[in-house]
């Protein structure tokens, strides 16, 4: 295979299937963060949160059950392998959540939306992607460093399966079931979510593609003859590489973020037109495209800064049960539930 198609791109099609499927999901299962929490929220239908139970739930017990089957070493992947920082997760998921809000979008939803059609969607993703390289990278990466130091090489890893093993000897195999059957189960256990297995479907295919992601470039990275990085679907720093590749093609590689980001516009195109949804749209307003374009401006750096976005840190470093994952989640969680409180009320406190 590799003599085929050599690592980077093997990696690429390992992104672009599990992209597919989060595309498909996102247009056909309507799985998207920002309409999950705006429906727990404002419309009192909490079943796309439970979706993003499942989806965890899944991840949780598919990643751990490769672990156990030695097909992942989650020590590798950058969720434990970095010392984990707080203030990082914390600020960042509030800036990005409070973005998320401000665009409609994560970058996610965003290219789900483009794959329909939706041209505004296209301003969010390079906006989106390259703010997030502005600071991963970019002219304020030496601020980010000072800011927010990361430590690279952790000396144990940031991950509760591995804090449970060292601590009291439960393997991590046992944390991953225990944990992630639970959240299965909160997340099932509900009459509406059971009557709706559209709901249950696309939330465990999306908790698989992201166990398909580690399971793939684990393999490629054990097998392959050239060091590739294990990783799974994120979409803040990949979308920027993906703008960068389509720049550089010719003197550049492919890689697994570039399949994912793809692997979703092509999933969501599919999406959209098996439901004839597909259309082109533009945006009429001045004023909310300039929203959301200062949204997008404030996920990329906020995703960086959390490394992760509300995927990355919501389902992927989930999954392994990093330290950071819950932490980022519930300042997501915050950050766009300020944002959207914004938008439908303002200011004004309610009399």
């Amino acid at each position: 295979m590799f003599d085929l198609l050599g690592e980077a791109n093997a990696a690429a099609l390992v992104g672009l299937i599990g992209g597919l499927a989060l595309g498909l999901a996102a247009r056909i299962g309507r799985f998207c963060t920002l309409g999950a929490i705006e429906d727990l929220l404002y419309s009192s239908d909490d079943r796309r949160m439970r979706m993003w139970g499942l989806a965890i739930g899944t991840a949780i017990i598919g990643t751990h059950i490769a672990m156990d089957f030695g097909l992942l070493h989650a020590a590798d992947t950058a969720y434990l392998d970095r010392v984990w920082n707080p203030l990082g997760s914390i600020v960042g998921g509030l800036l990005f959540g409070y973005g998320m809000a401000l665009s409609g979008n994560c970058g996610y939803g965003a290219l789900a939306r483009l794959g329909g059609g939706d041209l505004r969607s296209l301003m969010i993703v390079i906006v989106m992607g390259l703010s997030a390289y502005f600071v991963m990278s970019g002219p304020l990466a030496y601020a980010r460093v000072w800011l927010f130091p990361v430590e690279e090489s952790a000396s144990t890893p940031q991950g509760f399966s591995q804090y449970a093993e060292a601590a009291f000897g439960v393997g991590p195999i046992v944390t991953g079931i225990v944990v992630g059957s639970l959240i299965l189960l909160l997340s099932a256990a509900n009459r509406s979510m059971l009557r709706s297995p559209a709901h249950l479907f696309w939330g465990v295919v999306v908790g698989l593609a992201v166990v398909s992601g580690w399971v793939g470039t684990a393999w490629i990275a054990a097998t392959g003859f050239e060091a590739e990085p294990i990783q799974t679907h994120t979409f803040a720093a990949p979308i920027g590489d993906t703008i960068f590749y389509s720049m550089t093609a010719s003197g550049n590689a492919l890689s697994f973020s570039v399949g994912s980001v793809v692997g979703v516009l092509l999933g969501a195109c599919l999406g959209s037109y098996s439901k004839g949804h597909f259309r082109w749209e533009a945006c009429d307003d001045p004023r909310e495209l300039r929203r959301q374009i200062l949204g997008a401006a404030i996920m990329g750096p906020g995703a960086i800064l959390a490394v992760g976005c509300s995927v990355g840190q919501g389902i992927s470093a989930f999954s392994v049960l990093a330290f950071s994952a819950p932490v980022t989640f519930i300042a997501i969680f915050a950050g766009a539930a300020f944002g959207l409180r914004q938008l439908i009320t303002g200011f004004v406190p309610a009399e």
